[in-house]
């Protein structure tokens, strides 16, 4: 094998990049180590050029194998890999977002990257992904304006510290306050993903600062890279415009798209239509064009209108100022009461409902992949995208790529507010359908399910909203544009969702059509995101202002009660006997047992009760002083047994009923009569039990007297 490396020192580690003929045929590769975990990046582009396609056909492909986690994971029936994790199609999207716009979009020859996790230590393999296919890109023949640094940053929530890279141990939930995932290059960022505890806008620019310092280092060490071993690149495409075109254009569409881009219409539906008219015209043109350089010079043409109106003019597509928020509308409940909850919300042209279900713990997802195995998740938000949201027809049902991210970017924004499984034992899962999408369907869905749990009677600790931002740039000059919609967001430069409460932000993510975006360009539209969601909570907050005061009557009841950890085989029983006879002697849904001895009752119509209380019974701990009432059921001439309840008896010997002796039991006390005792004694199980400590005066009360004393003769 030949092979040359090259070591960067990175947030107290060794970043080693392997180059080697490994992977023979591919255009470029890595193999990048930091700490234990490894990875092997592949780029390769096809040789022939598809002109019939009118997008760039870029495909990241993330490949997480449970080798990497030295572990056989799988169902027992099926040991290989299936389907990619929810986290491995997140950081596919991660590397996707960051490294697609720097390639010339005229493209028509298919790019594929491949990250393979080779082994998996304490570092996430995501930010070694994207400095992998910055790489592997690099030094290949593929053209592509890179490189791109990538780093994730978080701040210790008990020290306020700024941790580089934080490891899966500091990233456990509640130990970071926040953590960022941001790329970019010449001093620009180029992709954001945050997960924030409702931190301000200020200490999210400081952050992504200290990612711009990061970045820098790494695109110094990957050009010294490059320089040492990249290979020549091929020419991009360059797409020569027919004379024929640029006149048809000129003449009869340029003024008619300009008057229906600024028709204050929102959406793209009439603007398509103008492109069809167009492209009827192409046809019908005495010289052949190509439709697909057609098509494309028409979108070009949008493009340029676009930011030529909002730079040059301040205006609109639909005629809104800068940083107007569309129309709101919110609904709390009131679909069905078969749901637990529910929402609906509109910005716009964006119409969203969300549905909350709440289950027992028994109903929280299990997480089996290389990064995490065998932990519980009590949380989740499920985002779907149907072709009518956009008045198309296509595949109803399962789920792509989109749809993951998009769930997952909503789910994160709402965490940050849900009650703890202490507070709210319940599993919570929402569902949030786009009806209608015009732009940031995943902030809507964020708003509508902060309705859901509000009208679901969960207690989250305040609403959540989000808002997407864009910004026209040309050249030195820009306009950002609040509350995105159409146009704004398939032609703008930028697609900045942030999401948050009024204490601070809970989630950014970040996509952009350019190189990058300057700092000070984030900081002033955090300030903007910042504004406009304030004013949509104000607006949810007059539908439903507090959580309600109780859940759903359809929804399970759910019981917690407290064992001591050894008393959970006492419960279970041999085999799962007791457990499984107090489930059917009760009728309860679910009885979950943790490691600690917390118990969780689910069920409905009190059965839940009924089990915690027999499950109380049978745990019940004695001391030495507790009072009770019990219950004789036997008689013995040594003194009588007596029920405490359903499970335990002690023994009240007939010492312990009087303050003086007693020489018999007869007549003193009888079967199923109920007597005050005190536990005198615990040991080995047995119990004693003491009714003279209970009621000193018990048997003079019954008409027992103690003995006489014999009289002393007298002299």
């Amino acid at each position: 094998m030949q092979s040359q490396s090259f070591s960067l020192a990175l947030a107290g580690k060794i970043l080693t990049a392997e180059f080697s003929d490994l992977t023979a045929h591919a255009n470029g590769s890595v193999l990048l180590r930091f700490g234990e975990t490894a990875i092997l990046v592949t780029a390769v582009m096809g040789e022939k050029e598809n002109h019939g396609m009118n997008y760039f056909p870029l495909s990241v492909e993330f490949e997480e194998k449970f080798y990497a986690a030295g572990a056989i994971l799988g169902s027992r029936f099926q040991r290989r890999e299936g389907r990619p994790s929810d986290e491995a199609i997140l950081s596919a999207r991660i590397v996707d977002r960051t490294i697609r716009p720097l390639f010339n979009q005229h493209t028509r020859n298919e790019v594929q990257v491949v990250v393979t996790v080779l082994a998996i230590g304490e570092d996430d393999p995501d930010v070694l992904g994207v400095i992998g296919a910055s790489l592997a890109l690099g030094v290949s023949d593929i053209p592509w304006r890179g490189p791109v640094g990538a780093v994730r940053i978080g701040r210790s929530k008990e020290t306020g510290d700024i941790i580089l890279n934080p490891t899966y141990d500091e990233r456990k939930e509640g130990q970071l306050d926040f953590e960022v995932l941001a790329c970019g290059k010449d001093h620009t960022i180029n992709m954001i993903e945050t997960a924030a505890n409702e931190v301000t806008e200020s200490a999210i620019i400081s952050v992504l600062g200290a990612a711009i310092t990061i970045h820098e280092q790494l695109e110094i060490w990957q050009k010294e890279i490059i320089s040492a071993i990249g290979k020549p690149k091929r020419l991009e495409p360059v797409r020569e415009i027919p004379t024929e075109l640029i006149t048809l254009f000129e003449t009869d569409f340029k003024e008619k798209l300009t008057t229906t881009l600024f028709s204050n219409t929102a959406g793209k539906t009439h603007i398509y239509t103008l492109k069809d008219e167009f492209m009827t015209a192409v046809r019908a043109n005495e010289t052949p064009i190509n439709e697909t350089i057609a098509g494309d010079f028409f979108e070009s043409a949008i493009d340029t209108e676009l930011h030529c109106g909002a730079i040059e003019n301040g205006k609109r597509a639909d005629g809104r100022a800068m940083d107007e928020v569309r129309a709101l509308y919110a609904q709390a409940g009131r679909i069905s009461p078969v749901l637990h909850g529910s929402g609906i919300f509109y910005r716009g042209g964006t119409h969203i409902f969300s549905a909350l279900t709440l289950g027992g713990p028994e109903a929280a997802q299990m997480i089996d992949t290389i990064e995490m195995t065998g932990a519980k998740k009590r949380f989740m938000h499920h985002y779907n995208f149907p072709p009518f949201s956009v008045g198309e027809t296509g595949r109803i049902g399962g789920y792509n790529r989109r749809m993951i991210g998009h769930g997952a970017l909503a789910e994160k924004a709402l965490a940050p507010v849900i009650p703890t499984q202490q507070e709210f034992p319940y599993t919570i899962r929402l569902v949030s359908e786009t009806l209608s999408s015009n732009g940031s369907s995943s902030m809507g869905s964020v708003c509508a399910s902060t309705l859901a749990l509000m009208d679901g009677g969960v207690p989250i600790t305040r609403p959540v909203a989000g808002i997407a931002s864009g910004v026209m740039i040309r050249g030195d000059k820009y306009v950002l544009l609040t509350d995105i919609q159409g146009p704004e967001d398939e032609f703008g430069d930028m697609d900045f969702k942030v999401a948050g409460t009024v204490e601070g932000v809970t989630a950014i993510q970040m996509d952009v059509k350019v190189d990058g975006i300057p700092l000070h360009i984030l900081e002033e539209a955090l300030e903007k995101a910042r504004l406009a969601r304030l004013q949509i909570i104000a607006f949810m907050k007059k539908e439903i202002a507090t959580p309600r005061g109780a859940i759903s009557p359809r929804a399970p009841e759910i019981v917690v009660i407290q064992i001591l950890p050894e008393q959970i085989g006492l419960v279970i029983g041999s085999g799962g006997k007791t457990i499984n006879s107090i489930k059917d002697d009760t009728g309860v849904e679910e009885i979950t047992i943790e490691e600690d001895g917390t118990i969780f009752i689910t069920g409905k119509n009190d059965t839940a009760k009924i089990a915690a209380d027999r499950i109380r019974t049978l745990t019940k701990v004695y001391t030495v002083g507790d009072r009770v009432d019990v219950t004789v059921t036997r008689l013995a001439t040594f003194g009588a047994f007596a029920k405490l309840d359903a499970l335990h008896e002690g023994l009240i010997h007939i010492s312990e009923i009087a303050s003086f002796r007693l020489e018999t039991m007869e007549g003193i006390l009888t079967e199923g009569e109920i007597v005050p005792v005190i536990i005198s004694k615990v040991e080995n199980g047995k119990i004693g039990l003491s009714i003279k400590q209970a009621d000193p005066d018990f048997a003079q009360k019954r008409g027992i007297l103690p003995p006489k004393t014999p009289e002393k003769a007298t002299k």
